[in-house]
């Protein structure tokens, strides 16, 4: 018997435990951090962030940390972020946060469906056919990694090929860091119109704060939402590609129950799981502070630390990467990711003049 797979929001127990085995890792995250936050204050225009995920490269590429630190790195590439996140709302209140979702919903819904269809033709184009291409479309128009996590079971997706989108995604995300604020000055773009520009055409949590962090403190409040919006469009596709994948495996093995098609079988898709507990956590303290119970003074505290929480995360993903990975994957992986990247960029900017947006 199968034991259940337990719900997100419990997740963290697990990363939180063993604590002592997580120390070296966490304290070469925090140390990268540090040195970032004080290189940001001599470029700012590069920032803590993206500082954070340069060293953490250049480290990683002189000299790889052994397994002892890799427990740490992921620890705070995943929850710490994750924790970013949730601190990032007590700068926000339920009313920002439904007035901003309502009005980007133009703009997120117009990139994720030109992504997707972009997504189909261009990779048949290059020839990259089945879950390969899928997993790089969803990764690409929803969240990156997280939407091929949870599109990856319900597909059944081998790992070749989620290794492949992950390597894809990420090599975008660390492009979107460095360009996107740049471009976003380049063409004027307020705070306002970054934000929206960062929480739709960035698809990974951690490479959309980083950008935005880089911006400014509104563009991220905005982006964040944005992001944490578009997020749960997890469900409706996730939903959809079940159906697809059911009716695949009937087609693939006729006369057999759907139970009994080797991998290819429709999972059943938990919505509850879909839904990642930082947005959740989120949401409870944007409504803790729409009610006044977080003290307007300890507002500018408490997006410091958000912003040094953001700066470990990526300090962390700096370490994690994986530079042969991206040799193994070939061209064609990458020219669909870029090819996306680069129309999603622009629907976004276009989405966001077409609708007087910006």
């Amino acid at each position: 018997m199968t034991s259940p797979t337990p719900h997100p929001s419990a997740s963290w127990l697990a990363t939180t435990g063993g604590l002592r085995e997580k120390l070296p890792g966490l304290g070469l995250s925090v140390g990268i951090a540090v040195i970032a936050t004080i290189a940001g204050r001599f470029i700012p225009l590069i920032g803590a962030p993206v500082s954070a995920i340069i060293i953490g490269v250049v480290v990683t590429t002189l000299r790889r940390p052994g397994a002892r630190f890799a427990p740490g790195i992921k620890t705070a590439s995943k929850f710490v972020l994750q924790l970013s996140v949730v601190v990032l709302g007590s700068q926000l209140s339920l009313t920002q946060i439904a007035r901003v979702g309502l009005e980007s919903l133009p703009v997120m819904v117009g990139t994720l469906v030109v992504c997707l269809m972009a997504a189909f033709f261009v990779g048949r184009a290059l020839g990259i056919v089945g879950d390969l291409r899928t997993l790089i479309g969803v990764g690409t128009g929803i969240c990156g990694a997280s939407a091929i996590a949870a599109v990856t079971p319900v597909i059944g997706a081998v790992s070749i090929d989620v290794a492949y989108a992950i390597s894809t995604i990420f090599l975008f995300n660390v492009a979107a860091v460095l360009v996107f604020p740049v471009l976003g000055h380049a063409l004027g773009l307020s705070q306002h119109a970054f934000g929206l520009f960062a929480g739709t055409a960035v698809n990974d949590m951690s490479s959309v704060v980083a950008t935005a962090t880089t911006y400014g403190p509104a563009a991220t409040q905005f982006a964040v939402v944005v992001k944490l919006v578009r997020t749960l469009m997890i469900i409706p596709i996730a939903l959809v590609l079940s159906a697809w994948a059911g009716r695949r495996a009937a087609r693939v093995a006729p006369g057999v129950s759907q139970a009994a098609a080797p991998g290819r079988a429709r999972r059943r898709v938990n919505v509850f799981r879909l839904v990642p507990w930082f947005l959740i956590g989120f949401v409870v303290v944007a409504a803790a502070n729409s009610v006044g119970a977080i003290p307007e003074m300890t507002h500018p505290a408490l997006s410091t630390l958000s912003v040094f929480l953001i700066t470990i995360a990526l300090a962390a993903i700096g370490l994690s990467t994986d530079l042969p990975g991206f040799k193994k994957a070939g061209p064609k992986p990458f020219l669909l990711g870029g090819a996306l990247w680069v129309i999603v960029t622009l629907t976004s900017l276009g989405l966001q003049v077409g609708f007087h947006l910006n």
